[in-house]
């Protein structure tokens, strides 16, 4: 295998480094992560996972990139265990202190409107490598994203391990199945050691789903996502280095005297590692477990056939990230559902029918919003729409796998008739006063008696609802080491509310809790003042706009899309564990910058003899869930 593909190399560019651009798509076959099953027992021995540098083939046209991976290996190897199975893991730090950090970072000034941003290009361009990146230490600490564990085990941003040192966790696994996935978590610096490798899948088996009899072997695959840039050299050709290259939109903040960019997203696509693989397929069920581990890109995802024409009818999304949906969603790329939108950490379980289609060469793309499928859209940064290509080849057996009608009897829809608290938690544009140019999170509670409080002011904010009547709220939080704002009663039940008054999308993530989305409403935002860091005039309900809740979004999840001037209401119980955690833009950039607050989870017999502080409002309930009450 090795030998072929590096014979589809040199039919390609022969023996020199390609200049950038000239990478052919499918030609190296998909790599699939080793499967790990940690020791279990009473009382479980540690697993040892070591993250060591290694070096990566990304495309059989590059030389080796030198990256960090769990194992060895980039993604790491894919741990599974059973509902119930308690696992220990030593999460051990094996790079040597005089390593090089492995990416290489630069920033470089924004473009003109309407042409390609400098983002979707290889190479630096000329700009400066930022040496205070080049002088990282491996400092690492690793969260199973999704998992129900006590606050000591959840990957604390800070609790970080430097060389030879471990980070010992232990995980319940009581949990129904599901697909969570891991990735490094260290405070300031996710961003690029996530980047550099560090990421992998985590599954949860039970009994329930295994009565569904669904394909498993050499026909459950799982595909981790992640854009990536490179570095070239001096005479433009690659040369393989990791580049995380980052667009400047403010040479200079007046605040904090420092630059301010825009996340990364980089030209590249990798699955499993490899950019633009192919994988040979059987004319059978396949089930695919997909995570998007980009640092920020949100990937449109489309199948299409050889003539770039989308392919209805063989893709079925039947879980998400908390596990399995009700019934089964067609993903047919058109009408409700043109595209799978896949936002950075979202987990998606797809059953492919192959079927029907032996012989036949098959796409996944990422579509630009301005083209059609499998066509580039480098204005709108997919310079490279290629994600992978199935090749499906006819079996000597038949597949007599159904697709159930049902698929969780188990699962339960969570109403707002459910006895819950409230949060509302704001979502900043960049440029808002005290935010030193990049978007924050803001903490609100409401002002039940909003005399005296001044309107404008910096941190009020006023909202109205769908019922007309208007609210008042002020900030209580902003920064991530402000004073905890969310205190919370294990068992209960709480409504999120994030309204985001920023053009840009962010994918909010909360640790801890499966959630359910109660709804999406669209709001006008003009009344937020940037400049004063409030509201001039309330924002408010828009009843002329409605958004409907996508069939695939009616699941247990942990990671919400949260689009510009929409308000999205989230119902979720905090179960399982005990402790401190976090929730946070997960574009990592903007985790790093800031979007990310802490939240204290205790038992309820303990709450109530409570200081009165971290509650966010009154009697626990902070917040407004964005209608009504």
């Amino acid at each position: 295998m090795t030998d072929m593909i590096e014979r589809a190399a040199d039919r390609t560019t022969g023996d020199r480094a390609p200049a950038a651009g000239e990478l052919a798509p499918y030609v190296a076959p998909l790599p699939v992560p080793p499967l790990l099953r940690p020791a279990t027992g009473d009382v479980p021995h540690a697993t040892e996972i070591a993250v060591r540098p290694t070096w990566v083939r990304l495309h059989p046209q590059l030389p080796p990139t030198l990256m960090w991976g769990y194992d060895g290996q980039v993604p790491g190897p894919t741990i599974e265990v059973r509902r119930g199975q308690r696992v220990r893991i030593a999460w051990t730090n094996r790079v040597p202190r005089t390593a090089p950090f492995p990416v290489t970072a630069a920033e470089v000034p924004r473009r003109a409107q309407g042409t390609p941003p400098a983002t979707t290009e290889p190479g630096r361009g000329g700009a400066v490598p930022n040496q205070d990146v080049a002088a990282l230490p491996a400092w690492l600490v690793t969260h199973v994203h999704g998992a129900q564990t006590g606050g000591g085990n959840d990957g604390w941003t800070d609790n970080a391990v430097g060389s030879g040192d471990a980070q010992l966790a232990e995980y319940p696994n009581d949990h129904q199945a599901v697909h969570w996935w891991y990735h490094d978590h260290a405070m300031n610096i996710t961003r690029w050691n996530v980047y550099a490798g560090l990421y992998g899948t985590y599954l949860v088996r039970d009994d329930e789903e295994e009565a569904l009899r669904l394909p498993r072997g050499k026909r459950e695959i799982p595909l981790l996502l992640a854009d990536r840039n490179l570095d070239t050299d001096e005479d433009g050709r690659l040369n393989g280095r990791l580049l995380h290259k980052t667009v400047v939109v403010e040479e200079r903040n007046p605040e904090t005297g420092k630059p301010v960019t825009l996340p990364f997203t980089g030209p590249y696509t990798t699955v499993n590692g490899r950019i633009w693989p192919y994988a040979d397929v059987d004319d059978a069920w396949y089930r695919f477990r997909l995570v998007n581990a980009s640092n920020a890109r949100v990937y449109r995802l489309v199948l299409i056939d050889e003539d770039d024409n989308p392919v209805p009818g063989v893709v079925h999304q039947i879980g998400s990230d908390g596990g399995l949906l009700p019934r089964p969603v067609p993903i047919d790329f058109t009408g409700d559902l043109p595209v799978l939108s896949a936002a950075p950490a979202e987990r998606f379980d797809l059953l492919v029918d192959f079927r029907r289609l032996a012989g036949r060469r098959l796409r996944l793309v990422d579509k630009g919003p301005g083209q059609a499928p499998g066509v580039p859209d480098a204005v709108n940064d997919v310079r490279y729409p290629q994600v992978m290509e199935f090749r499906v080849h006819e079996s000597c057996e038949r597949d007599t796998f159904e697709l159930p009608e049902v698929l969780s009897g188990s699962f339960r829809r969570l109403t707002h008739d459910t006895p819950h608290g409230h949060r509302l938690i704001v979502l900043t544009p960049p440029g808002t006063k005290g935010g030193g140019g990049h978007p924050e999170i803001w903490e609100m509670t409401e002002v039940h008696d909003p005399v005296g409080i001044q309107v404008p002011a910096d941190g009020v904010i006023q909202v109205t609802g769908e019922d007309g009547t208007t609210k008042t709220y002020r900030r209580t939080a902003r920064t991530f080491n402000d004073g905890l704002g969310f205190t919370i009663a294990e068992g209960s039940h709480e409504q999120w509310s994030f309204l985001n008054l920023a053009p840009v999308l962010h994918p909010m993530h909360i640790h801890l809790a499966d959630f359910q989305l109660l709804g999406r409403d669209a709001y006008d935002v003009s009344g937020f003042d940037r400049a004063i860091g409030g509201t001039v005039t309330p924002v408010r309900f828009d009843p002329e706009t409605r958004i409907p809740v996508a069939p695939n979004e009616r699941g247990n999840k942990d990671v919400f899309q949260v689009p510009g001037s929409q308000t999205v209401r989230l119902m979720g119980r905090f179960d399982g564990a005990y402790g401190r955690f976090m929730y946070h833009c997960h574009l990592l950039e903007h985790e790093d910058m800031g979007m990310m607050r802490p939240f204290v989870v205790l038992p309820a017999e303990v709450l109530k003899f409570d200081h009165g502080a971290g509650h966010g409002g009154h009697d626990g309930h902070g917040g407004h869930d964005g209608r009504t009450s």
